[in-house]
């Protein structure tokens, strides 16, 4: 690389470091993971679940086992299904035999300016029971273990939260998959700060919609999911705009206490994950432009300049064995490596050791015990170009079909 590429890299890379180590220095500052706890009777009936589907029998099962084994917090488990041609009503019903707590629904059809997934949800809070003092929603496809809820709720009251949210640990399956999805998230955690983080900025808030504890006072005060209705990412949008009213939010480390399966090899997780990790629904057009500096700067670029520099290393090392090529070209060649460049070069190693380093830290919110290829997982450093290509593909793009739904 000449030296005036070498320095603009440098100009495009320095700051955005620097970004990202102001945010990675909060890590011991971060709440710890939530722990499954045992209720206490002033919880008794304090919870109404709302669970969205379309099309999940062969997903489901695992959550509402799961839910059947939380206690006396959780007041009714509303099932609001989209008209799913799968069978996914009638799990819900032969549930109901055995625990009365849960109840199958159907939702209005969608109307204009809706997505379907904040549809489903609004319509299953206008519907719980306005006893409840705590709206949880969740995604059919997570896993909660027993004393999620109870320990959630004590997670929240402790700490005066009107919104909480929790990262899920990721069950992987396939050698792709156990590739690409780190890559994926970690394009989460160098834009925003780390779970366990209580973010002042409410522009800059993460929430995860696969488990979304909300006061249900709150959430009647911002009109339900109205506000987030046309978004892709209404979880996120939704609680932007709940910490812009001033209500506390936090977003907080649940891999203790659920486990999620997303989506079924790595051409899935592309296709669908991918879509949405840009949240650009719920982001101003320059913050999404930073963020997109960003990941181009402190994710994409670093691989590339350290195999570009092996590259030339190579080339150096060969024209000296056999002088094929002249005195002047081996003398730029070796020009190319002063001082820029060679600093470019460090920087670029630190960043790819910090990215280690975030993927050692990562690992215990990923499930490989039945993955095949798990070693991969140690490799998806190798695909972060691929996934900041991702979020840039998507990025500028409304996605037209999403969950089985197909949108205008």
């Amino acid at each position: 690389m000449t030296n005036a590429i070498s320095l603009l890299l440098l100009a495009i890379q320095v700051p955005a470091t620097a970004i990202l180590l102001s945010r990675l220095l909060k890590g011991p500052r971060r709440h710890p993971p939530i722990e499954p706890q045992q209720p206490t009777p002033e919880l008794l009936g304090k919870v109404s679940v709302v669970v969205p589907t379309l099309n999940e029998a062969l997903r489901i099962s695992p959550l509402l086992a799961g839910l059947s084994l939380q206690s006396y917090e959780v007041r009714e488990i509303v099932v609001v299904d989209s008209n799913s041609s799968d069978g996914t009503p009638d799990l819900v019903k032969a549930m109901q035999q055995k625990d009365p707590r849960f109840r199958v629904m159907t939702d209005d059809p969608l109307p204009p300016g809706w997505v379907g997934r904040p549809w489903a949800l609004h319509n299953g809070f206008l519907h719980s029971s306005e006893a409840s003092e705590w709206f949880l929603g969740l995604d059919a496809d997570i896993q909660p273990h027993p004393g999620l809820v109870a320990g959630l709720m004590k997670t929240a009251e402790a700490g005066g939260y009107d919104l909480v949210s929790l990262s899920p640990q990721f069950i992987l399956k396939y050698p792709g998959e156990c590739w690409l999805q780190p890559a994926l998230l970690m394009t989460l955690l160098y834009r925003f700060d780390p779970a366990g983080i209580d973010t002042q900025q409410p522009e800059r808030v993460m929430a995860n919609g696969q488990c979304f504890l909300c006061r249900r006072s709150v959430l009647a005060a911002v009109g339900g999911y109205s506000s987030a209705s046309s978004s892709f990412c209404d979880d996120v949008t939704l609680a932007r705009n709940i910490a812009v009213q001033g209500y506390k939010v936090g977003f907080l480390d649940g891999a203790k206490v659920l486990k999620v399966r997303m989506y079924e090899g790595a051409m899935e997780t592309w296709k669908e994950w991918g879509r949405s990790l840009d949240l650009k629904d719920a982001t101003s057009r320059s913050q999404l432009w930073g963020d997109l500096w960003l990941l181009f700067a402190v994710q994409g670029l670093p691989l590339l300049i350290i195999l570009t520099y092996l590259l030339i290393s190579v080339s150096l090392s060969h024209s000296k064995q056999t002088p094929l090529i002249g005195i002047e070209t081996q003398t730029r060649l070796i020009a190319s490596l002063h001082t820029p460049s060679l600093v470019l070069l460090g920087l670029n190693l630190f960043l790819l050791a910090i990215r280690f380093g975030m993927l050692l830290a990562i690992a215990p919110s990923y499930d490989r015990q039945s993955a095949k290829g798990s070693w991969l997982f140690w490799l998806s450093p190798f695909a972060d170009p691929l996934a900041v290509l991702r979020i840039f593909l998507s990025a500028f793009r409304t996605p037209r079909e999403w969950r089985g739904r197909k949108y205008i």
